[in-house]
């Protein structure tokens, strides 16, 4: 008997059309966690192929996973993460809360108390540049010889103050600003007890001006820097903070202690004379002499720096420079500064300044 039966045609698979390719976007099961899914529909219309691997069953669509057991794996690794790095420390574990919170971004700003200002003020170099051109160098001569100290510039002008014993007794005074231009000076006031003296450029205009600051407000320890020409090297900075307040040091009325009507030469490089605690340093200060409060610092002073600026870190004058402590080399003459100088302070300045423009006292 023959089987007349005929092969039936096997029947193919059948795949439903698909959507234009979307890429895949993230299905948020639950605050804080966020599923990827590797497959099925998307709420935006869109769909992913299938992953690679062996093929199912004749007409099946690999099972897209279920996305409440891909949330608690999530939800499980975060919390791991989260327990260890609390373990390594407190800011480690305050990003990682702030990542899970924002759905896995990084955290936006520093943790507290990194930030570090990156600005200039109160430096150095910060003051000295401010002002430097604000502080001159002074030349006093007269038939006895001549004497070098330094000055700060107050009005735009030409009105400089600096102290008395720099241009006591002078018959010509020039001045050199920071920016090499030199001027002839004549003396408008002096106060030899305060030994303070206010002298003006002759042809000046357009200075660049120092600011007062308030010497009531200084602190010891503060931090201050020097600005003067010692040995006359102009503009020279140094730096160091203020070691005491109200010292009370005597120095004489005139330049260095030392007569120019009866012809000695004063010579720089012994230093300033002066007086404290009872002893006499740097030479004798003679018969005329003047004391006043102080304010010591151990910022580097040295001969020539007299008359010039102690400032504070905001760059406001607190002082000026009147004398230093400088022991006696084996050769006779001064082996620099120690660390002990001498300011006057700038409110003393500022309370005589009217006296000093009308003619001061001496």
């Amino acid at each position: 008997m023959t089987d007349d039966t005929q092969p039936q045609p096997q029947q193919q698979p059948y795949y439903p059309p698909r959507p234009p390719y979307d890429p895949a976007r993230p299905i948020t099961t639950e605050p804080g966690t966020t599923v990827w899914p590797s497959g099925g529909h998307v709420p935006s219309g869109g769909h992913v192929p299938p992953p690679m691997g062996p093929a199912g069953p004749v007409g099946a669509f690999p099972a897209a996973p279920t996305p409440h057991r891909r949330a608690r794996r999530g939800v499980g690794l975060m919390a791991a993460v989260a327990l260890a790095a609390a373990a390594i420390g407190g800011g480690t574990a305050t990003l990682v809360q702030q990542w899970t919170a924002d759905g896995g971004t990084s955290a936006s700003s520093a943790v507290s108390g990194t930030n570090v200002s990156a600005s200039s003020k109160g430096t150095v170099a910060g003051v000295a540049q401010a002002v430097s051109p604000s502080i001159v160098e002074i030349s006093a001569s007269s038939n006895a010889g001549k004497s070098t100290g330094s000055g700060v510039i107050i009005t735009g002008d030409g009105e400089i103050v600096t102290n008395n014993h720099v241009i006591s007794g002078a018959s010509r005074i020039s001045v050199q600003t920071s920016d090499g231009k030199s001027y002839d000076a004549k003396v408008v006031g002096t106060d030899p007890d305060k030994d303070l003296a206010l002298i003006k450029l002759e042809g000046a205009s357009g200075l660049r001006t120092a600011t007062l600051g308030d010497s009531s407000r200084v602190r010891v320890g503060d931090g201050v820097v020097a600005i003067g020409s010692p040995e006359g090297l102009t503009g020279t900075v140094t730096s160091g903070i203020v070691s005491a307040l109200d010292r009370d040091v005597t120095v004489a009325k005139d330049d260095g202690g030392q007569d120019r009507s009866q012809g000695q030469q004063y010579d720089p490089r012994q230093g300033w004379p002066f007086e404290f605690g009872g002893q006499q340093f740097n030479g004798d200060t003679g018969s005329s002499k003047t004391t006043y409060k102080a304010i010591q610092t151990d910022a580097s002073l040295n001969p020539g720096n007299s008359g010039g600026a102690l400032i504070n870190m905001n760059g406001e004058i607190i002082g000026i420079n009147s004398a230093m402590y400088s022991p006696s080399s084996s050769s006779g003459s001064s082996a620099g500064s120690v660390g002990l100088g001498f300011a006057i302070p700038v409110n003393t300045l500022k309370a005589d300044l009217d006296d000093l423009r009308s003619g001061g006292a001496g």
